[in-house]
């Protein structure tokens, strides 16, 4: 969700509802400014107001990466656009070439991937987990097929596929 904020478009990137045993209720958010996307936290009071910025989402298709910029196409008009790296960093280590996502824009402009719950990759290098190594639930790292790093369980080896959550980072299943 995108709002605006002290003259600014800002999107939500986290929120927490809290609810004290004393007071009244506030959310805490992670906002970034869609135009200088510096991050900010900011806490909200209960049945605070502010305006709510009109956000489409559409369906696209992720090209490649140049470096600079990372390259969509629209699957409706097959029109091509581009955002800018540094935007998507997050995100990028889990976007297969050819693979479908959502884009979120903001008034007609694109400002940001949002990605799905899971994703299926493959396992390029792990280490070897050997038996009797645990004694509770123990992890290793495992780089996945597009470069991203997650904490898997020790029974995970080299070639298999996984069901990850792009959003927390984590290991789900095996696919």
């Amino acid at each position: 969700m995108h709002i605006e904020l002290d003259g600014g478009v800002w999107r939500i990137v986290e929120f927490q509802h809290v609810k004290p045993g004393k007071g009244g209720a506030f959310v805490r958010t992670k906002l970034k400014s869609l135009g200088s996307g510096s991050v900010v936290d900011k806490t909200f009071r209960a049945g605070e107001k502010f305006a709510r910025v009109h956000t489409e989402v559409k369906q696209v298709q992720f090209l490649y990466d140049d470096g600079n910029d990372v390259h969509f196409m629209d699957e409706e008009t097959y029109e091509q656009f581009a955002l800018p790296h540094g935007d998507l960093a997050d995100e990028l280590p889990f976007l297969q070439p050819s693979s479908s996502v959502q884009v979120l824009a903001v008034n007609g402009k694109p400002s940001g991937v949002q990605l799905p719950a899971s994703v299926e990759l493959k396992v390029t290098d792990t280490e070897p987990g050997v038996k009797g190594d645990t004694v509770s639930n123990v992890t290793k790292p495992a780089t996945l097929e597009t470069g991203a790093v997650v904490q898997v369980p020790l029974f995970v080896n080299v070639g298999d596929r996984l069901k990850v959550d792009p959003r927390e980072k984590r290991y789900i299943s095996r696919a």
